[in-house]
């Protein structure tokens, strides 16, 4: 209904708008009678101007046709849009008839959607309370179960009779306390005779038979307790000659990397119990150059940070990695060893990639390529990476 009541109003006002236009073209037409009649005298001379007014009569009687039509079809449109209208109203009035008539139906439906909620409510409360009352019971008869069994249990180990055969040798006791007792009597009688062993025959056969089977696994267990133990002590024989192998390659290269490290100077690794490699103790004996040094803890921390890394690089060259990282064992050495470190780093570049974490400048120096961690911006770290031939060539720097 809105969008027609809009429809009309354009309609009107482009109706209004026709009218206008019409009554323009009047006034037009009545001044051009004017000018006609004023011309009549000139007409030889005007006929030309006189063609293209009566053209443009035409024109604009053909546009007032036109627009008549416009305007009677605009009319017979808005007639059909109040007739659409009014249909819609009636329409709408249904409509809202058949909201009120589901509304009541669904309020109809709430109220038995919330009966049948508390029918539901009251049936879950009674299926507990039974099952509850069911649960009980089931306990009730296991346990009867059970005390059956074991009377049935009881009945057959002392007295080895079945229920059919308790069945038939029933009889009605008049008084109870009286067969109480006269049962306590009989069973201290049966057990002042003493139990009598009739299967000590077969017993004794299955006796041996385990003994043998058990001296038989005996045996072999012996047998393989002594060659585990012949193996063991093979074994213990390689592994004390491979590792006082290793140890003495390890021992020349932790000399002659000393050497080279600190230049000069001697280095050697000893056991403490050479009779014993594998329990035995391991003394570092240094000598840096120009010190006399009794003992390794009177050494600088510097220094005993490069004996250090003297013994790690001798064990890497027993048996070199494809890949090492190294987190800042440098720092504690002075400038000349940090190059040395670097340098010797280098050599041993050959065969092993390594990764190093460092601060030190003599240790970047000899990288090819680095890495580092910047925060241009407050908490938003960046990684940085710089090769170093890269560098060079860009600088121009050669080596």
């Amino acid at each position: 209904m809105e969008s027609m009541v809009g429809d009309r109003e354009d309609a009107m006002h482009r109706c209004d708008e026709t009218l206008q236009h019409l009554q323009e073209i009047r006034f037009a037409g009545l001044a051009i009678e004017k000018d006609k009649e004023s011309l009549e005298n000139a007409v030889q001379t005007l006929k030309t101007q006189q063609s293209e007014r009566a053209a443009r009569i035409d024109s604009l009687n053909q546009e007032l046709a036109e627009s008549f039509e416009k305007i009677k079809a605009r009319e017979a449109d808005i007639e059909n849009r109040k007739i659409e209208s009014a249909n819609l109203r009636e329409t709408a009035k249904e409509k809202r008839q058949s909201v009120s008539a589901i509304a009541a139906k669904r309020t109809v439906l709430e109220q038995q959607t919330s009966e049948l909620r508390q029918k539901e409510r009251e049936a879950s409360s009674r299926r507990e309370t039974i099952g509850l009352e069911l649960a009980r019971l089931r306990e009730r008869r296991e346990n009867q179960s059970g005390e059956y069994d074991a009377i049935l249990k009881k009945l057959w180990e002392e007295y080895e009779l079945t229920r059919r055969e308790a069945e038939e040798m029933n009889i009605t006791i008049e008084d109870v306390p009286t067969a109480q007792r006269r049962l306590s009597e009989l069973k201290n009688s049966i057990k002042a005779l003493g139990s009598v062993n009739v299967a000590a025959v077969v017993e004794y056969k299955e006796v041996s038979e385990r003994y043998n089977f058990l001296k038989t696994q005996t045996d072999d267990v012996q047998r393989s307790r002594a060659e585990l133990l012949k193996l063991i002590d093979n074994l213990t024989k390689q592994m004390q000659t491979q590792f006082a192998e290793r140890f003495s390659v390890i021992n020349q290269n932790f000399s002659r990397i000393f050497q080279e490290l600190f230049g000069g100077g001697s280095a050697e690794l000893c056991f403490t119990d050479s009779g014993d490699v594998l329990h035995s103790g391991i003394d570092i004996r240094v000598h840096p150059p120009g010190k006399i040094v009794s003992h390794i803890e009177l050494l600088s921390g510097g220094e005993k940070a490069l004996v250090a890394i003297s013994l790690y690089f001798a064990i890497m060259r027993v048996n070199p990695p494809s890949f090492c990282m190294l987190d800042e064992i440098e720092a504690a050495l002075d400038d000349v060893n940090v190059v040395r470190f670097a340098n010797y780093l280098r050599r041993m570049n050959q065969k092993t990639q390594f990764i190093v974490i460092t601060h030190r400048r003599g240790t970047m120096e000899e990288a090819d390529m680095l890495y580092g961690v910047t925060m241009q911006d407050q908490g938003i770290s960046k990684l940085l990476a710089l090769h170093a031939h890269e560098a060079q060539e860009k600088l121009g720097i050669t080596t």
